[in-house]
This record gives C-alpha cells, structure tokens and sequence, in this order.
C-alpha cells in the first residue's frame, strides 16, 4: 500500500456522522446502524483511515435501509492513519495495524453479534479492510465477502477463499490493477465450488466508493452503482 494512491482524498474524520450510533461490540467501539432485531448482519471494514468516516457510515446506513444489522468496527483502535503527520508515512503506520491482527479482532465481534440471535453475517472491506475480509473468508466465519478496490490481496488468497465473494475494482488502481483483477478473476473462474466475480469499474480510481466527491456527478453514480452490487451480493448469500 505505499504510494500515495491508497492515502490520496483522505476524508474529514467526523465520530457523529450517521444515522447509527457507536457501542462496544466484542471489545471494540463499532457503529451501528439498522435494526438490531434482524437476523443478518453485514460486518464493513474501513480502509486505512478508518470508522469514523462519514462516507463510509452513510454506506453502513444504505446497507441496513436493505434489511440489515450493520457494524462498522474500529480495528484501528482509535489510531487511523493521518496524511499529515509526516514524521509516520503509510509503511510505518501499518506496522502497527496489520490486517491480520484486525482478522484475529473481528472473531469477538462476530461472536459478539451471534449473540444477538444473528444468523448469517457478510462482510465487505475497503482497501486495508479487504485484506482482513478475505483472512475472514478463507475461515468461513463470514457466509459472503465483497472487496472494494482491494489492497495486498494475493491470488493465494484469492484460492483460499470459501464463501461466495464479490470484487469490486477500479480501472485507474495501481495497488489492484486491472491486470491483477483479471487474475483474481481466472482463479475464480477455477474455483467452480466458490460463486464469485469480478467487476473493474471504468474511469475510477482507488478508493471511489467510499472517498467520492459529492460534486462529482460521474463518480458519485459509480459509487453508488458499486454500493447496489454489493447491497445485492449480501441480499443473495447473506439468508
């Protein structure tokens, strides 16, 4: 995830945005939208610059408005990345937050919401959160995964993938490049007893869906066309 590609249109932080409110959800402080009687619940991962971005709460909104219970938890445990402390780029800040960890962390929080008489649970990461989606996918803790504009997935993770699970990629990306989607996508097609696919979005960059600018009229519909694919993905395997 080094270049700045990954780090570009950081969004303004903001802990109040949403219609949901935040609690603690197996140790971690999550926001939480939708009804929490609904049997299905749909876990996103942030990218790097984590839960409190209102982009990403008014996602997790939009999902729940679908039927769902939606969590959105701090993985970064209140230390997302900051553009503008210099004395910290990317590659230092991920030493303290590998996904690999944030994939051990969100085991207490699945728990934590079957205990709530949940059922079925998907989960879609962004960016860093893909990386963690895909470790929860390889273990079948979740029943269906969505990556958006993945960053550090490998084709070996890919194989290992065992729930159905959807990829959402940007043409203009250098940290999933079209060439790499493609390959994501033979391996895919190899892999006859996992459903899944692979969309490449045209004339977008890493990070649209969730880092879009209102004023955009083009990029906002592409974000928003990504959001219904994966509103319909969760709608299909999340039962």
């Amino acid at each position: 995830m080094s270049g700045p590609q990954c780090c570009s249109n950081p969004p303004t932080l903001n802990p109040s945005a949403g219609a949901g409110h935040v609690e603690q959800l197996g140790g971690l402080s999550s926001y939480v939208s939708g009804s929490p009687d609904s049997k299905l619940a749909i876990l996103l991962i942030s990218d790097v610059f984590g839960y409190e971005s209102p982009k990403l709460r008014k996602l997790a909104d939009k999902v729940a408005a679908a039927g769902f219970y939606v969590v959105v938890p701090d993985f970064l445990h209140g230390d997302p990345y900051a553009p503008e402390n210099a004395d910290r780029p990317v590659q230092v800040w991920l030493k303290d937050h590998g996904p690999d960890k944030a994939a051990e962390d969100a085991k207490p929080v699945i728990e934590a919401v079957k205990s709530k008489g949940v059922s079925a649970v998907g989960a879609a990461g962004f960016c860093w959160g893909a990386k963690v989606v895909v470790e929860l996918a390889k273990s079948e803790l979740i029943q269906a995964a969505v990556l958006l504009h993945p960053s550090f997935v490998t084709l070996d993770d890919i194989k290992g993938v065992k729930v159905p699970i959807a990829i959402l990629g940007a043409e203009i990306d250098k940290l999933s490049p079209p060439e790499l989607l493609k390959q994501y996508e033979e391996v895919l097609t190899a892999k006859s007893e996992v459903d899944g696919y692979v969309k490449i979005f045209p004339k977008v960059a890493h990070g649209w869906t969730v880092r879009y600018s209102d004023e955009d009229e083009a990029a906002v519909k592409s974000a928003e066309e990504a959001h219904q694919n994966l509103i319909e993905w969760f709608a299909k395997y999340v039962k």
